[in-house]
């Protein structure tokens, strides 16, 4: 007979992957959903601007969802929620400043009616079968926590994003204290991140940033300084703003986002601004250089950031050049190294100075490393482990981990994009999976278009050409010379040439008009120019005859 007296864990993003992290728990009819989060598209998805999780499972399921539990503010963690919130009107509970930046996204989308209930560290919400705990832990971002989540079945303990500093620049540290208490008391499950698992040692704290910013500020004590780093890094923000305060430093900020998470953050007093001291980038051209400090995004060389376009000459507001100092204040995402280092270099032949990761401690990881995701092990002492957010070999290396800190065989389970896990009080195993996967944003626009996406990569490759004939309505006959449209294929004035003699030969013998659909004209003429760009150019462009009459 089968028992309904299980939890069920099923996670449709943050397994197998960075970012586009959620997890879903259910008990009979009741379902929690613990982040949504978003990641950013890959060079071969171009014209996609986000890319989130597939919400069908939820959707579906819409009238069991209890509520939405966000960890923290950053975008791998509520990025989607815009997006599902607009599939679904579900209560969202999270700390303040995590709420106030959602705010401001869901203003973005125009969803207008989200129940949004802050919580503080140390209190417990009720839904349905489950108590949800929020736990204070250290991350590079005001109001992160973790979970312990309490159902008919036992404890789940979710780590969210997390490290152990002893001596962080805001708020309190990790309260070790009472995930010690929740490890005495048992735990079934732990869902813990896996991120800096292939890190030995612990996360750098980030008191040894502000020491380093520091000293870089009163050796560049002439020179205008420009510092890129993230714009969800609240605590960053706050180091910078106290030291160019401390130096009598202006501070400008560049990037729409970073001026979004300044508001948020300040208005929830996750922020204090010293008074004074921001001034509008507009009128950064009337402060001297050694009075004025720029804070940008645009740490991971992302192309429309505003730090790329300084580099690139584009800006129209920072113009870049011997006397800057540029400090990139984030550590590169994998994948993201080469875009970086253009940017890097493109700096340097503008005559400025760099200083970077592999040149200075000017970043700290907000993720636990090795001996902090043993210390999480040690004092929560799970009976059963599943790692996530990271790609697969992170999820691997952790459970190695589990297993050197004491987890017993078969304990474990690395978990894919889709998979179902279903736990009584001393079981644990894989059920059926569910519609899982990613949905791709063009603009507000979502959708599962993978078609789409490969059209504008084959595009982006291969290019595209547009031919235009115009025939007459009396006689079909071609009326005007044929126009020709290359968009990357790379023809030059006689390759476009021969292709408009291409098409007024394979017009020559056709009345257009009597030719039903133009099917047939408009398939020979694809053919025609396809076959002969190739035969010079060895490319197959995308080809769009279009017929017209006149």
């Amino acid at each position: 007979m089968k028992n309904k007296n299980t939890l069920k864990v099923r996670f449709l993003g943050g397994v197998g992957e960075i970012g586009k992290n959620i997890t879903v728990l259910e008990y009979q009819k009741d379902i929690i959903i613990i982040d949504a989060g978003l990641t950013f598209p890959s060079d071969d998805m171009p014209g996609v601007d986000l890319v989130i999780p597939d919400f069908t499972y939820l959707i579906q399921n819409r009238e069991r969802i209890k509520g939405l539990f966000l960890t923290h503010g950053h975008e791998d963690h509520i990025g989607a929620v815009p997006f599902l919130l607009k599939k679904i009107n579900v209560p969202v509970y999270a700390t303040k400043l995590t709420l106030s930046l959602l705010d401001n996204k869901l203003r973005e989308v125009g969803v207008n009616k989200a129940k949004l209930i802050a919580v503080e560290a140390k209190s417990t919400v009720k839904v349905g079968a489950f108590s949800v705990e929020f736990i204070n832990v250290n991350h590079s971002i005001a109001g992160a926590v973790a979970f312990a989540i309490q159902t008919p079945v036992g404890t789940v303990f979710h780590s969210g994003d997390f490290k152990v500093d002893l001596t962080p620049i805001g708020g309190e540290i990790i309260d070790l204290a009472r995930l010690t208490e929740i490890g005495k008391k048992g735990v079934l499950l732990m869902l813990c991140e896996s991120t800096n698992v292939e890190r030995s040692g612990y996360s750098m704290s980030e008191s040894v940033v502000t020491d380093n910013l520091d000293r870089l500020f009163l050796e560049n004590k002439s020179r205008r300084i420009i510092i890129a780093t993230f714009a969800s890094n609240v605590y960053r923000l706050q180091q910078i703003l106290n030291i160019a305060y401390k130096n009598k430093r202006k501070v400008a900020l560049s990037g729409r986002s970073m001026l979004n998470v300044i508001q948020s953050a300040e208005k929830v007093k996750e922020l204090v601004i010293p008074k004074d001291t921001l001034i509008d980038i507009e009128k950064i051209k009337n402060v001297p250089d050694k009075e004025l400090v720029v804070v940008s995004t645009g740490s991971q060389g992302e192309p429309m950031s505003a730090l790329t376009r300084m580099a690139s000459g584009e800006s129209s507001q920072v113009s870049i050049g011997s006397n800057d100092t540029i400090i990139i204040s984030a550590s590169p995402i994998p994948g993201n190294e080469k875009s970086i280092y253009q940017v890097i270099n493109n700096l340097y032949r503008k005559g400025a100075e760099v200083v970077y990761e592999s040149l200075e401690k000017i970043h700290a990881s907000g993720h636990a490393c090795g001996e902090e995701l043993k210390i999480m092990h040690s004092l929560i002492r799970p009976r059963f482990f599943i790692p996530i957010h990271g790609e697969y070999r992170h999820l691997k290396k952790h459970t190695l981990l589990a297993r050197q800190m004491g987890l017993k065989n078969g304990a474990s389970l690395i978990c894919e994009i889709g998979d179902g896990v279903e736990l009584t009080q001393k079981t644990m195993r894989r059920i059926e999976k569910v519609p899982a996967g990613s949905s791709l944003v063009d603009g507000l626009a979502v959708g599962e278009a993978p078609s789409v996406v490969r059209d504008r990569k084959y595009i982006s490759e291969e290019g595209i050409i547009v031919a235009v004939c115009c025939i007459s309505a009396e006689s079909g006959a071609l009326a005007l010379e044929p126009y020709i449209e290359d968009r990357g294929a790379g023809l030059d004035g006689n390759q476009i040439n021969e292709l408009k003699q291409i098409i007024i030969k394979t017009l020559s013998g056709y009345n257009v008009k009597r030719v039903g659909n133009k099917t047939e004209v408009i398939r020979l003429i694809r053919k025609n120019i396809r076959d002969s760009v190739y035969k010079k150019l060895k490319k197959n462009p995308m080809v769009l005859p279009i017929i017209t009459e006149v």
